[in-house]
């Protein structure tokens, strides 16, 4: 026994249901009843019509299975040593007091100046 499906609407057609239409490039359409064929004849789209099955994938509806949401990647935060600083030299720097590095920033500058 060979169930078809609707060209229109996505329904099953059983054995002696439905109607066979076969367009002038010798593509074969079936249909479940005149309803859909009638809809398809008129160039409608199945997507826009609500009781299509095309429609009811594309706006979720029927089966509802609860999916696990995919779990986005936490990006992590690596440090590297750049050329002339050693990543223990930065480490360093980094746990320094915000006081200790503008005295340093501030003796830089002078001597900077003293040149």
């Amino acid at each position: 026994m060979r169930v078809y499906e609707d060209s229109f609407s996505g329904q099953k057609i059983y054995p002696g249901k439905g109607k066979l239409y076969v367009r002038g490039d010798s593509k074969i359409f079936r249909f479940q009843n005149g309803k859909s064929e009638s809809l398809f004849l008129q160039r409608k789209n199945p997507r826009k019509i609500s009781w299509t099955v095309l429609y009811r994938r594309q706006h979720k509806k029927g089966i509802s299975e609860e999916v696990a949401k995919k779990r986005t990647r936490r990006t992590v935060k690596n440090q590297r040593a750049i050329v002339g600083a050693s990543l223990d030299v930065i480490k360093e720097r980094r746990s320094q007091r915000p006081e200790a590095r503008a005295a340093a920033r501030a003796a830089a500058i002078k001597e900077g100046k003293a040149k």
